[in-house]
């Protein structure tokens, strides 16, 4: 079988065989700009090059993602039924309110995204994150894939190769409606809602999703959580307008920032009046305690041997960043060896890899956040080191490249490439693994705050 990279080698000498095809890269970054794919009010970085995976790092993402949704349905399950269990966490008293709250219908963990690191020689991985709430991308990814597939490169490759992207959109819809159907209070005729704080939502990635819900036969609009009203029995939005379903992207974070003005979504879902789909249970798995939960006896005690093995051999050693929980000392001579991250945020806030830091400055930031000196919990996991990809930066990026060291020249990174650290997010709908986010980045955090960058997923399938 032909190796990702050896894929990603032909997709640049298809390139460049057409004299770098100028054309076909003016065309996608014109299409960018004028794209849909808008984070916090900015188009999102992208890459001429997409990520190419063969069938078997496919497989073995499919196998990853579905047995890590697997045993975080059973943690849920288990926080939810057994008070002794929930001492494992330490939540906010807010928080635990909204993860007991009746969730009405089968689906226990709808909508993830698990975020890993995965050597695509070798096919030995280790989780990175975990989101349970309100994870984002996909807009991302259909639009740069929109942006480079009608180049000659894109062409010329798919002549010789049987090409998949993924499929997000009308899967997702399809999903959310089989879902609503197993909730005890569903009506004939449901009205359905994508509900978050429309100030910090993907909300152009939410006008997609309600018109796809919209050819499936199903009324669906964009409500902010503040507007919402309860009346004891209907929920409505700011128009007055019945919702008897919720596509909650809201991250629980943002509710409890804004708990009072969330109140009545609250109240219509503790009654059951709404379903809320995913549930405020999925949290568990967004909070990156979840990460030393999974090592913990309590937790040990109710998954199978082989599922214990898994979360052994995928997650990396992680600990609070306490004298009680680590070895702080250690920790700050092997900076190298560790990446600091708060145990509740998105984002990549506060996300600090030692490999990136002066030893003054992971000094610094150990005295910042150890102990609770920042007035959250932080968590040091080991560091894992990236499988690295050939790739074409974003153009406003070349340049800071060459400052930075990075690259020779920007003229040799648009016909050669350069080497990008590589996370892949990996997409469950209901459990079953359905497409995969590429993010790429030049320094050892992946982000969008660390010139990051999104490139197409790109599934090559072998012509038997």
């Amino acid at each position: 079988m032909i190796s990702d990279a050896m894929l990603t080698q032909e997709y640049f000498d298809t390139m460049n065989s057409l004299d770098g095809d100028l054309a076909g890269k003016r065309s996608a970054r014109a299409y960018m700009a004028q794209s849909s794919a808008i984070v916090h009010h900015r188009v999102v970085g992208a890459s001429f090059i997409p990520r190419l995976f063969n069938d078997e790092v496919w497989e073995r993402f499919r196998f990853i993602s579905e047995t890590i949704h697997t045993i975080l349905c059973k943690v849920i399950e288990r926080y939810r039924s057994d008070e002794a269990y929930r001492t494992v966490f330490d939540y906010d008293p807010r928080l635990v309110e909204l993860i007991l709250l009746p969730r009405g219908y089968d689906a226990i963990l709808p909508f993830a995204r698990v975020d890993i690191f995965l050597n695509e020689d070798t096919l030995e991985s280790a989780f990175c994150e975990l989101n349970g709430d309100g994870s984002a991308g996909l807009n991302e990814d259909r639009e740069i894939v929109h942006s480079i597939e009608g180049s000659e490169t894109f062409t010329c490759f798919a002549a010789h190769h049987q090409l998949e992207s993924c499929e997000l959109f009308k899967s997702w819809v399809a999903e959310f409606i089989a879902i609503y159907e197993t909730f005890k209070n569903k009506v004939a005729h449901p009205r359905f809602a994508i509900c978050d704080y429309l100030d910090v939502g993907v909300v152009d990635e939410f006008r997609i999703f309600s018109e796809y819900f919209k050819q499936a036969g199903y009324e669906c609009v964009i409500a902010d959580v503040r507007d919402l009203s309860f009346d004891g029995t209907v929920l409505r939005d700011g128009n007055g307008q019945q919702i008897d379903a919720i596509w909650r992207r809201c991250v629980t974070n943002d509710v409890l920032e804004h708990w009072d003005e969330s109140q009545e979504l609250i109240s219509a879902v503790r009654a059951q009046a709404v379903a809320l789909i995913g549930a405020f249970s999925g949290h568990i798995v967004h909070d990156k305690q979840i990460f030393e939960a999974l090592k913990h006896p309590l937790t040990k005690a109710f998954l199978s041997d082989e599922e214990n093995a898994f979360i052994e051999e995928q997650i990396p050693a992680t600990y609070f960043l306490t004298d009680e929980d680590c070895d702080l000392a250690a920790v700050r001579a092997n900076k190298d060896d560790w990446i600091i991250k708060p145990t509740d945020n998105y984002g990549a806030a506060d996300v600090y890899a030692g490999k990136a830091c002066s030893e003054e400055e992971w000094n610094a930031l150990i005295d910042r956040f150890a102990n609770g000196a920042a007035g959250a919990p932080f968590l040091v996991q080991r560091y894992v080191t990236p499988y690295r990809t050939k790739t074409i930066p974003p153009a406003t990026d070349l340049e800071w490249l060459v400052e930075q060291g990075l690259a020779t020249n920007a003229a040799e990174v648009e016909r050669e490439g350069v080497l990008y650290n590589n996370i892949s997010g990996l997409y469950l709908y209901n459990g079953t693994f359905t497409g995969v986010f590429s993010r790429l980045g030049p320094l050892p955090e992946i982000s969008k705050e660390h010139h990051g960058m999104t490139a197409a997923t790109i599934r090559v399938r072998d012509r038997a």
